[in-house]
């Protein structure tokens, strides 16, 4: 855990000096957290909850790191979804993946039980961000219909993520 919050302190420390480059900062991290198996080696939700507030007292305009954030975040899941895709079910014998068979499991049954609502629902569930996706695509979800879904939720999760550090920032007026 301390690892964890070296690094944390680091990206915080980074953006606090540099924020002019919170967009892609916000962007990267967001990608990390959607991409299979890098999601588990790079936490970056929390990083981006503690980012919020520094881009609105920065003076960052919260739009742009808005839309890098939700960006990377339907990248991640793109990727993760063509990785499913073109794997297929020999993704539960590849080395990561096989090492996570729980993990597929939970993100294979909420797909299965809620379709397209489950790939939504999923981006905000940390122990599957990064799974539904993939699953997804081993069950060939029409790619269409995946980034529709993808790209809302990122949308919305991006905004659930910064919305409120931002806003409270602004209410007090820093």
């Amino acid at each position: 855990m301390p690892e964890f919050h070296a690094y944390a302190r680091d990206v915080i420390a980074f953006v606090e000096a540099h924020a002019h480059y919170a967009p892609y900062v916000a962007f990267l991290l967001a990608f990390c957290e959607s991409l299979v198996i890098v999601s588990l080696v790079i936490p970056a939700t929390f990083v981006l909850l503690g980012l919020s507030p520094l881009i609105a007292a920065g003076g960052v305009p919260l739009l742009p790191v808005w839309a890098a954030t939700a960006a990377g975040a339907a990248l991640g899941d793109s990727v993760s979804y063509w990785i499913g895709f073109r794997l297929k079910g020999s993704a539960r014998q590849r080395w990561p993946l096989n090492r996570f068979a729980g993990g597929l499991a939970r993100g294979e049954r909420l797909f299965l039980r809620y379709g397209i609502w489950g790939v939504f629902f999923g981006r905000f569930s940390g122990p599957l961000r990064a799974i539904v996706p993939l699953i997804a695509g081993m069950f060939a979800m029409p790619p269409f219909q995946f980034q529709m879904v993808n790209i809302t939720s990122a949308m919305l999760w991006a905004l659930v993520i910064l919305g409120p550090g931002a806003a409270a920032v602004k209410a007090l007026g820093y």
